[in-house]
C-alpha cells in the first residue's frame, strides 16, 4: 500500500511503488526519489558502516524534494486557479499533517510511557478518554472532535513502535527552510553536502552544519512563517474573481 526506495550499499537504489499517472502519485514519486538520492550520495561517500542514516535525516531528504515539486509547479506559467488552490491546499495540510499532527502523536504517546510508569491501567476506555481531549485540546473550541476520533489511536501503527514520531515534525520544519533557500540559490552545495554525510556524525550537529539549526528557535519561526506566507496566497487564490 506504500511506496520504498530500497536497496543495498553496494546496489543502486530502487523504487517500488504503485504509479497511477496522478498528482498524488507525483508527489510520492518525488518523496522517493529525495530518499534515494540520499542514499545513492551517502553510499558513494561513506564507508558501509557510516552510510545508513537515521529518520530523521531521512524524511529531510523525501520532504525538500517534495516541497520543490510543489513550488514549481507553483511557478508554472497561466496556471489554472483551481490547480494553484490545490496545490496550496495540498502545502498547508501537508504542514498540518507533519508538523501540527505529529506533535500531537508524540504528545500522546509521551503520555502512553508515563501512564504506564505511574501504573495506570491501560485500558482501551482509558486511552479512548486521553485521545479524544487531546484532539479537544489541539483544534480548539473551533472544531467538534468526531466521537469516532476517539478510537483512532487503534490504528496509528507509530504507537507500536520506538518514540520517534516528533522527528517527522522537526524534519519537515528543516526541510521547509532547506527548500527555500535551495529556491534562493543558497546553500544547495551545504545541503548536498548533509546528504553525502550519511550517518557519519551526530544527525543534528549534520543538519547544523548545513545551515539550519534546530536548537535554534529562528529556524522554527522561519518555517512557520513559510506555512503562513502560502495560508495568505491559498485565502487570496481562493477569493472569487469579480464579475
Amino acid at each position: 500500500s506504500g511506496a520504498y526506495s530500497s536497496g543495498c550499499y553496494d546496489s543502486p537504489p530502487y523504487l517500488l511503488l504503485n504509479h497511477h499517472d496522478r498528482l498524488d502519485d507525483a508527489f510520492t514519486l518525488a518523496h522517493e526519489l529525495g530518499h534515494s538520492l540520499h542514499t545513492w550520495m551517502a553510499n558513494r561517500a561513506q564507508p558501509h558502516r557510516m552510510a545508513h542514516y537515521p529518520i530523521f535525516l531521512a524524511e529531510i531528504a523525501s520532504t525538500v524534494n517534495e516541497l520543490l515539486l510543489t513550488h514549481h509547479l507553483l511557478g508554472r506559467p497561466r496556471q489554472d486557479a483551481s490547480m494553484r488552490a490545490h496545490l496550496l491546499n495540498h502545502l498547508c495540510d501537508s504542514f498540518k499533517g507533519t508538523i501540527f499532527r505529529q506533535a500531537m502523536f508524540a504528545e500522546f504517546e509521551l503520555g502512553l510511557h508515563r501512564w504506564e510508569e505511574e501504573g495506570t491501567p491501560l485500558t482501551a476506555e482509558f486511552l479512548r478518554e486521553k485521545y479524544y481531549e487531546l484532539n479537544k485540546k489541539y483544534y480548539g473550541p473551533g472544531i467538534r472532535a468526531h466521537d469516532s476520533i476517539a478510537w483512532e489511536w487503534c490504528r496509528i501503527p507509530h504507537f507500536y513502535y520506538d518514540f520517534y514520531v516528533y522527528k517527522y515534525a522537526t524534519s519537515f520544519c528543516a526541510a521547509l527552510v532547506f527548500s527555500r533557500r535551495i529556491r534562493a540559490g543558497e546553500g544547495v552545495d551545504s545541503y548536498l553536502g548533509l546528504l553525502r554525510a550519511g550517518g557519519s556524525r551526530d544527525p543534528l550537529e549534520a543538519v547544523a552544519a548545513a545551515g539550519v539549526d534546530l536548537r535554534d528557535t529562528g529556524v522554527l519561526r522561519e518555517a512557520f512563517a513559510e506555512f503562513g506566507d502560502v495560508l495568505a496566497e491559498l485565502e487570496r487564490a481562493l477569493i472569487p474573481p469579480e464579475k
